[in-house]
């Protein structure tokens, strides 16, 4: 089950990065970056599920409190991402990367911090 965890957070890894830096490079907010932020959220989420079996759910650390934070940011993200593309409103989809980085930037947080205390 960790070897399953680790590949899902992985692949959240590669799909939230791919939709935030796609969306950066590519200048606006497009329909497959939607689906790499909604791709990487269900990747996390399933990691961060299967992983929570390996630990004690009653001790609250940096991870656990930025984790938590991440995973509300990503869902809230990828509504506001949504919403964007559905209003097809012009200023607010060649400006929404910066939401979108600002929220990878969290995420990464406990990314790497679960990398650490995996590695330990």
């Amino acid at each position: 089950m960790l070897f399953t965890a680790i590949i899902a957070m992985t692949l959240a890894l590669i799909f939230y990065s791919a939709g935030v830096w796609g969306e950066k490079l590519s200048g606006g907010l497009k329909i497959w970056n939607l689906v790499m932020f909604w791709l990487g959220l269900v990747f996390d989420s399933t990691g961060t599920a299967i992983m929570s079996g390996f630990s004690n759910a009653s001790s609250i650390s940096l991870h656990t409190v930025t984790g938590a934070l991440a995973i509300l940011l990503m869902i809230f993200h990828a509504i506001w991402a949504t919403v964007v593309l559905a209003r097809k409103n012009e200023k607010l989809i060649s400006t929404f990367h910066r939401f979108s980085i600002v929220v990878w930037l969290i995420w990464l947080i406990p990314y790497v911090s679960g990398v650490i205390v995996g590695m330990n």
